[in-house]
């Protein structure tokens, strides 16, 4: 018994050093309490945010997309939030629209009605891209509106400006994993990307002007047929992917991390010239990513979470005073990975 207990204290004292050195973070706060719940994105108001779940409790088997009131959220812990994507198929990638009530997400659903296979591949870890993915837009209650893409391939990671007037998301239609944007009402969809490699999870800055992005540039001949072999089944290796901006339009490309492994999940600070994003860069075990920021210059790189082995899919609110994220810690050993939202601290 007094074993337990001093290792219960060290315990203690390990986890609020930890915190105590996630100085930009406030008042951490869990969200949801089980399953995989990752991809959450605020409403322009700051109230809600849409976010993707496979939780078992709620009678899901793969990602299904969901509206959460974050006030209900911070009150009660079986809060259930409105799922808005038809519950058939597999969905990803929510999205508020302008008008702050309809969602935009990429859904299987008209090609299937159960979840598709997961792939595997023994000793490579991979995302699936599958084919079926198109990109919808729904009304809370779950009605879709609208079809924005149609297209044979993967349309999916879809994102809107802060202007209202403006799409970015991902496609492989013209034989690669490339950017392309497209105006709100999903007219005028255009290629922006046109190098080989991964080009993927974008947002845009907030006057609109910029994206960031995560990237795969494989340069070698040895790993160029990987990532086609790859992509010819409908998979993608993302363990060496790095941080890129570019103009709306594509020009003016740069990249801003060499770093190594896997750099990703990226996002726009609100007030100043900074991108958070998720990294294992630092890892000699691989599946350590922590959030960091770096200058849009590439310099001033810094970490900012320390707790728990995941964190990732960084939001900030509209008004920069909010962060929302996954992470895996207190989840009591299991291998949920929940929503935690936080005061941003500047210094």
């Amino acid at each position: 018994m007094k074993t337990n207990c001093v290792i219960l204290f060290f315990l203690i004292v390990f986890l609020n050093y930890n915190y105590a050195q996630e100085k930009h973070l406030k008042n951490i706060q869990k969200l949801t309490y089980g399953g995989d719940n990752a991809e959450a994105y605020f409403s322009p108001n700051g109230k809600f945010v849409s976010f993707q779940s496979n939780f078992k409790k709620w009678g899901l088997h793969c990602d299904q997309i969901f509206s959460m009131d974050l006030a209900k959220a911070a009150l009660d812990t079986n809060y259930k939030p409105s799922m808005v994507s038809t519950g058939r198929g597999r969905t990803t990638c929510s999205y508020y629209m302008p008008n702050g009530t309809d969602i935009l997400y990429a859904s299987t659903h008209l090609k299937q009605d159960t979840c598709p296979a997961v792939p595997v591949e023994i000793g490579k870890y991979l995302w699936p891209i599958y084919p079926e993915y198109d990109i919808f837009i729904a009304a809370p209650n779950g009605v879709v509106k609208k079809q924005l893409t149609n297209s044979p391939g993967y349309d999916a990671e879809a994102t809107v400006s802060p202007k209202g007037d403006k799409i970015v998301f991902t496609s492989d239609r013209s034989g690669d994993l490339e950017l392309w944007t497209m105006d709100i009402t999903g007219k005028n969809q255009k290629q922006i990307t046109h190098i080989l490699g991964y080009d993927g999870g974008a947002f845009f800055s907030a006057d609109g002007k910029k994206l960031v992005f995560r990237a795969s540039r494989p340069n070698s001949e040895e790993e160029i047929m990987e990532y086609k072999y790859y992509l010819n089944k409908h998979l993608v290796a993302p363990t060496t992917m790095e941080i890129f901006t570019c103009n709306v339009d594509g020009s003016d490309m740069k990249q801003i991390t060499s770093l190594g492994k896997a750099n990703w999940a990226p996002y726009f600070i609100p007030h100043g010239n900074k991108i958070i994003f998720s990294s294992n860069h630092h890892s000699k075990r691989g599946y350590d990513f922590q959030l960091f920021t770096i200058n849009i210059d590439g310099t001033g790189l810094e970490q900012i979470t320390k707790e728990s082995l995941f964190n990732a899919f960084p939001m900030f609110s509209p008004d920069g005073k909010k962060l929302i994220w996954s992470s895996n810690r207190n989840n009591h050993g299991t291998r949920d990975t929940n929503l935690f939202i936080a005061d941003w601290v500047e210094e």
